[in-house]
Formats: structure tokens, C-alpha cells, sequence
């Protein structure tokens, strides 16, 4: 079905418009009247009209009119030899997307008519997205639909139908507390206390007061009983991230408490027997820890009873667009434009989901509607743009990619002597991005 309708009295006109769309691997069709035009809407519906003004029978404005009226979602371009401010503002009013002053250059049709496919894209993502994001999930608080993300999906499902101990396994930022707070939230544990300790943030006398809890007078400051972490996730679950960092001693203790189920407060010789569902996580390479003596070999296999391996972002890039949409939404943006997507894309996020989200929170404070590629950080952008050459060499106070990427398709251009086909060829791109690119950079076919 053709994307473009031309509507003008004079065929000629409409032909060679036709063709030079064409040439840019856009279909259209035309027709020489506003009433024809009508018709022809009535069984297609093109993305864009493009319609002149002055016309025999039913004008542009009143074409205008109807197409608003009866599809709203077909964007009109009005042209006019005749213009004015006050043709523009009362076509812009009756909902115009831009208009055109005869004669015109088709390189200046060509960045109009990609501005607005560029902004029905960001449309349709953001609505998919959002549907998406609606649907309903086993576990609402994981976003992915990737086929990594969809055996972690069953792995949670598997682990949540028992007692089992479970470890699970992954890079900083990739969501394992998430993973421990849905197992324990699908499993007959649901409703009683998730306790969580970080065995990374506690020096190693502080860890075993908090997981064993401790006697008054067992140490000094020890005025009271403390209750510890095991006791208070009593029918529950203690899910203790960062095992890794833990102490060859305490480890020790946390081995009698997995052969046992029983705990002793420090100070005290009193058997408390602890009915508590073990989730431990890290993001370390215990085998080699086993093998260095850094980490209890008896210990290890105890609690890889049930092993989740969580794949790192770079490795499920498909599940970004959605994160994304998940994250603005929880912020004041209301969307995110194709060019900032594609950067996030083309990023390998070593800090995983937790950077995506830090990037998608700051970018939503500096942006003002729509989220686009300045608004995102600097290292994100500088990942994402193209290699210049492989005998480019990086001067030492720095360069600044977007001002380096304008200057090359200005240069690219003027190579060309203006010939656009020709500029695209010089820079390895197709010349539908080069208009983008062009119009993103504020790159004036004119002077450049």
C-alpha cells in the first residue's frame, strides 16, 4: 500500500513528486483533486498527504478538515505557492503537521517525511512497550521476555515448589535480589518475613551478631538480647547476598545451621531450632574460592543445591527496550525518541539493569518531554556512535562525538558537492539516515 498520497492539480506535478519519492524507496500515488483524493482514502490509508493549497472543487484546507475529521491518524503536509503567516497558522491550527512553500527542494520533503515517520515510530514502540508492560506476568516485578529471562522464569517456579537452599549467581546490578523475592513470594512461604543481609557490608564480628543475634553481656555494649536475622525470618526466608565475602568462621556457623536447622546467640548455650528457608546469592566465582581456600568446599555444595545463573544484560539486549519503557514509566518522561533507543541498545551496560535504570532516572530529570541521546550519559553515547576509522587516533584533551559526527556529513556533503546519494556513500549509510541525521544535527541542506 503506498505511504504517500499527492494531491495537486496538476499531474505533472504529481508525477515527478512521485518519482523522486520513489527514489528514496518511498511509495506513493496521487491525485488531481481534493474530491479524488476523498475517494481514494475511502479503500487506502497512507501514512502522509501531501496536498496543495489552491486547488479546483474542495481546497487544502477544506481537504485538511476532512482528513482530521474522519482518519486522524493520516499527518498532512500542505504546499502552497501562495504562503503566508497567516495560510501557515491557520493550516497548522486545522492540524497541519508543516507546510511548504513551491518550489521546493526534495531533500527538504525528504527530512519532513522522516521527522514524521521518525515520531510515529517512537508512537507505535512506546504503545507496544506499553501493552507489553500490561500484560500479565508470572512474576510482575522481572521485566523480560527474552529466552534467557524465560528459563529463569522456570527456574523460579521449580525453586518456589520446595525448601530447597538456593544460589543464584550473576553479575552486580543483573536483579538476584529480585530472583530471591519472587521464589520466596511464589512459595508456600508467601506472607511471612523475607529477611535480607548483606554479608559484603558487615565486618566479620558485626555479620555474626546480626545473623545469630546475641546474649546480654556477650560482648561489650551487649546491655540487652539481641534477636538476629535467622530468629526473625523464623517461617520465612533470609536471603543472604554478597555469600562470597562472608568469613571462613562464619561460614562455619552457617554450615551447622544447613546440616542442623538449629543456631546458638552469641554468648549464650541455648539451642534455638530455626525454621527458615536459605536463599544465598553472589556474584564471585566460588569454584575458584574452593580451590584457593577462601571459601568452605562443604559449605559450597551445600548451597548449591539449587543453582539460578542470571544472564547478564549485554546478553539479553532484546529485554532493553522494555526495561526501558518500565523505567520511564516510574519517572516524570513521557517517552523516548528511536535515536536515544538505539544508543541503549548498541550499549553493553557492564553495571546491568541497575546502570540502565541510573541512566534512564538521570535522563529523565535533564529531559524535557522525550527522552533523545544528549539526555543520556556520556559514556552510553560515546559506546553508541561509530567507529570514525581504524587509523583514528583520540587527541588527549578528548573530542566531542555529536559535534564530530555533524562535521563529518557536512564534510561528506561538500565532498559531494551537495549530491545527497553520493554524501550517504562517503559515510557508509543509506541516505534515509543521513536525512535523519541531518535533521537531528540541525544540518541545513543549503549551507553545508
Amino acid at each position: 500500500m503506498p505511504q504517500i498520497l499527492i494531491v495537486d492539480n496538476e499531474e505533472k506535478f504529481c508525477k515527478v513528486i512521485r518519482a523522486s519519492l520513489e527514489l528514496e524507496d518511498l511509495e506513493a500515488d496521487y491525485r488531481t483533486s481534493g474530491e479524488a483524493a476523498l475517494e481514494y482514502l475511502k479503500e487506502h490509508t497512507p501514512e502522509i498527504v501531501l496536498s496543495d493549497l489552491r486547488m479546483d472543487g474542495i481546497s487544502g484546507i477544506e481537504l485538511l478538515e476532512q482528513i482530521k475529521k474522519s482518519y486522524p491518524g493520516i499527518e498532512v503536509i500542505i504546499m502552497t505557492a501562495y504562503a503566508s503567516q497567516k495560510t501557515a497558522v491557520e493550516a497548522l491550527k486545522k492540524g497541519a503537521y508543516d507546510y511548504l512553500i513551491k518550489p521546493f527542494e526534495m531533500d527538504e520533503l525528504a527530512l519532513r517525511i522522516e521527522r514524521i515517520f521518525q515520531q510515529k515510530r517512537i508512537v507505535a514502540e512506546n504503545k507496544r512497550l506499553k501493552q507489553v508492560s500490561e500484560t500479565p506476568v508470572f512474576f510482575p516485578e522481572i521485566v523480560g521476555r527474552s529466552k534467557k529471562m524465560q528459563e529463569i522464569y522456570r527456574l523460579i517456579r521449580k525453586g518456589s515448589e520446595n525448601d530447597a537452599t538456593v544460589l543464584i549467581r550473576g553479575e552486580s546490578g543483573t536483579g538476584k535480589e529480585l530472583v530471591a523475592h519472587a521464589i520466596h513470594d511464589a512459595s508456600e512461604r508467601a506472607g511471612k518475613p523475607f529477611v535480607t543481609v548483606n554479608c559484603a557490608a558487615l565486618p566479620e564480628n558485626l555479620l555474626e551478631s546480626e545473623l545469630f543475634g546475641y546474649e546480654k553481656g556477650a560482648f561489650t555494649g551487649a546491655v540487652q538480647r539481641r534477636i538476629g536475622k535467622f530468629e526473625q525470618a523464623s517461617g520465612g526466608s533470609i536471603f543472604l547476598d554478597e555469600i562470597g565475602d562472608m568469613s571462613l568462621s562464619t561460614q562455619a556457623k552457617l554450615l551447622r545451621v544447613l546440616q542442623s536447622k538449629e543456631i546458638y546467640r552469641l554468648g549464650g548455650n541455648q539451642k534455638i531450632v530455626v525454621d527458615v528457608r536459605i536463599i544465598a546469592a553472589t556474584h564471585q566465582n566460588l569454584e575458584q574460592m574452593v580451590e584457593e581456600g577462601r571459601f568452605r568446599n562443604d559449605l559450597y555444595y551445600r548451597l548449591n543445591v539449587f543453582p539460578i545463573v542470571l544472564p547478564p544484560l549485554r546478553e539479553r539486549k532484546e529485554d532493553v527496550p522494555a526495561l526501558v519503557h518500565h523505567f520511564i514509566n516510574q519517572t516524570s518522561a513521557k517517552g523516548i525518541d528511536t535515536h536515544a533507543l538505539a544508543c541503549l541498545m548498541d550499549y553493553d551496560w557492564p553495571g546491568n539493569v541497575r546502570e540502565l535504570q541510573n541512566a534512564i532516572e538521570r535522563a529523565a530529570i535533564i529531559c524535557r518531554d522525550i527522552v533523545t541521546p544528549q539526555d543520556l550519559p556520556a559514556t552510553v553515547r560515546q559506546a553508541a556512535a561509530p567507529v570514525v576509522s581504524k587509523n583514528f587516533r583520540l587527541p588527549d584533551e578528548g573530542i566531542k562525538i555529536d559535534e564530530l559526527e555533524r562535521d563529518l556529513i557536512i564534510q561528506a556533503l561538500q565532498k559531494a558537492g551537495g549530491n545527497r546519494t553520493r554524501a550517504a556513500e562517503l559515510l557508509g549509510i543509506t541516505r534515509r539516515r543521513l536525512y535523519s541525521m541531518m535533521e537531528r544535527f540541525g544540518v541545513d541542506p543549503q549551507q553545508a
